[in-house]
């Protein structure tokens, strides 16, 4: 007589979310509430085992900031400003702190913290001198997620991503402007967030041995 058993295999999902983009650079310095502006992603996610997942996604999101907002009196006399649409692609590996227990009455959720690198496309309002509009990037952050009902489970997840550029709000460290006013520190590259609520589908299959 064969034994048979009903093993389910949570390998795919595919989810969307949805949220904000944040920017630190020349204009903004240190982190802004007041410059969040709305972003959205796709992505896909492969769960080879309970502690690991590994992700590709696509981001589009606006990114801006003024610095008629800041209390420093170079920033206010640059009185410079712009505004951005970063188009992103990445690929990151996810490590759950806590194991997804595929039984019936599991409370299935987990903590996570996630690293990978990524091109973002970006393009900026005004561009006053000609520079590259694409970089690599390097996203890295922490998120949580949890099956509310199979198949469906949501996230909340804040990551940064580091650029190599100095260019994304339009004002670079090198002097292709003369104007002192118009010219970025050198020693800071701008970086970018992206914090976001999602959802996702896992594709079951059933392994029957």
């Amino acid at each position: 007589m064969a034994a048979v058993g009903n093993v389910h295999a949570q390998k795919i999902e595919l989810g969307a979310g949805i949220g904000a983009f944040n920017y630190r650079g020349d204009i903004s310095p240190t982190f802004r509430f007041r410059f969040f502006r709305p972003g959205g992603s796709l992505f896909f996610r492969y769960n080879p085992t309970q502690a690991l997942s590994l992700r590709a996604e696509a981001a589009l999101g606006l990114t801006g900031a003024d610095d008629q907002h800041s209390k420093d009196p170079f920033q206010q006399a640059r009185n410079m400003s712009f505004k951005s649409r970063i188009l992103e692609a990445s690929a990151v590996a996810e490590y759950n702190f806590l194991n997804f227990q595929d039984r019936r009455f599991a409370v299935n959720w987990s903590p996570y913290v996630f690293g990978g690198m990524g091109l973002a496309k970006f393009n900026v309002t005004p561009q006053t001198a000609s520079y590259k509009t694409s970089t690599l990037v390097m996203p890295y952050g922490v998120g949580i997620k949890y099956q509310i009902r199979k198949p469906w489970n949501i996230g909340l997840e804040y990551g940064t991503r580091k650029t190599f550029t100095d260019y994304l709000d339009n004002l670079g460290g090198q002097p292709v402007n003369t104007d002192k006013l118009q010219q970025g520190d050198p020693s800071l590259k701008d970086n970018y967030y992206y914090v976001r609520l999602s959802v996702s589908y896992t594709f079951y299959k059933i392994v029957c041995p």
